[in-house]
């Protein structure tokens, strides 16, 4: 007699896919976030499978800070093309020179901050109603408040106080004008869940998450590839 029961990968994977449903079913304009990190590439993959073998509904968008890795770049572009993928891609460069945002500076200094500048200026030029991301509860406390469909009033603002009930998994995904959602399909899963998940699915994923033999060097401390200090300086 067959076994019906799921493993807990493909309990998650059923999961993520009829939430990443429900935003195609709601909004009219949804995006799916796309850093090229295994989280955002574990998104993709599961909206494919949700819609096949039609293509993926709803476009990608990248967040890009302009300090990324070649390699990064290289799998987006080809992942893209292989899977007849929609990429807007929103520029924190763009965001810089439009004297939106002040680039940080000194021997720290990240654009990572100033990406949320630039995303919500990218919603609301696409008129995006619901942006998908891959973050998971238990990467920080913040993210461990989240539920599936989390309301973002019109200036783009979170209240932790004010989330919707989700029982029975029934998201409400109703908002006024000028408002959007940020929908987060793995919630559920952990860091270990997700590479289980890429090694059964044989996920392609960029090869800076694999072994490298760099030329390094030691400043402050700490030993870093000569690649790093190109892409930050």
């Amino acid at each position: 007699m067959k076994n019906y029961n799921l493993s807990h990968l493909e309990e998650l994977e059923s999961e993520s896919i009829y939430v990443i449903r429900e935003v195609a079913a709601q909004f009219e304009r949804p995006v799916l976030l796309f850093s090229g990190g295994k989280d955002s590439i574990v998104c993709y993959h599961l909206a494919r499978k949700a819609f096949y073998p039609s293509s993926v509904p709803f476009p990608l968008m990248h967040v890009d800070t302009g300090h990324n890795f070649d390699e990064l770049y290289q799998f987006r572009d080809q992942l893209m093309k292989d899977t007849n993928g929609r990429l807007i891609i929103a520029s924190v460069q763009n965001s810089i020179d439009k004297g939106k945002v002040v680039e940080e500076k000194g021997i720290n200094a990240s654009r990572n901050k100033l990406q949320t500048t630039t995303l919500l200026d990218a919603i609301e030029e696409n008129k995006f109603d619901c942006a998908m991301g891959g973050a998971r509860r238990d990467e920080e406390k913040a993210r461990a408040k989240e539920r599936f469909f989390s309301h973002r009033d019109d200036f783009g603002q979170w209240d932790p106080k004010n989330q919707r009930p989700e029982l029975w998994n029934i998201f409400n995904g109703k908002k006024h004008f000028g408002e959007h959602f940020r929908v987060f399909p793995i919630s559920n899963w952990t860091e270990m869940d997700v590479w289980q998940y890429i090694k059964k699915e044989n996920i392609a994923i960029p090869t800076l998450y694999l072994s490298h033999n760099r030329d390094c060097f030691e400043r402050d401390g700490v030993i870093m590839a000569k690649t790093d200090f190109v892409q930050t300086k």
